[in-house]
């Protein structure tokens, strides 16, 4: 290797830490992707997906719940995160039994609030976004969200 006489870098020496600088962080890449491959179903609710819960996510998609709510995170931050509303609301029959009187008796027209739109669903529908809420709040978020009200 030669070293120039103004004592900068020659084209080899920039190539070689080039090289160098790629390898390590094509490494540090495969190896935080091996971690999370290892990591996801950890993380992944094991309980069934069942048809109900596949309907109750498009009944959440068709009315675009994520417009003012977070899930898990993502989402609008209007209203609140309710991945773990079922939970919140009693994490039984009661859990459901509140979120769907909730959703019947919007808006609620109190002043000074926000107000969610009354969607007018069926009652198939109602008890299957119960059951995607349910479902979606079996999922390890780590520790999310932060408080217990989202």
């Amino acid at each position: 290797m030669s070293t120039p006489a103004s004592g900068g870098f020659t084209k080899e020496m920039a190539r070689n830490i080039f090289y160098g600088g790629s390898l390590f962080f094509i490494l540090v890449f495969l190896g935080l992707v091996f971690h999370t491959e290892q990591r996801l179903p950890e993380r992944t609710n094991q309980a069934a997906l069942t048809e109900a819960v596949v309907r109750g996510k498009a009944v959440w998609e068709q009315n675009n719940c994520i417009g003012c709510h977070t899930l898990l995170g993502e989402g609008a931050y209007f209203a609140p995160e309710l991945a773990n509303v079922y939970q919140r609301r009693g994490g039984d029959a009661s859990g459901g039994a509140f979120i769907k009187a909730w959703m019947q008796a919007q808006p609620t027209g109190t002043p000074g609030r926000r107000q969610m739109p009354q969607f007018n669903l069926s009652e198939q529908q109602l008890d299957d976004l119960v059951e995607f809420l349910k479902w979606s709040g079996g999922i390890n978020a780590e520790k999310w969200p932060p408080n217990i009200e989202g």
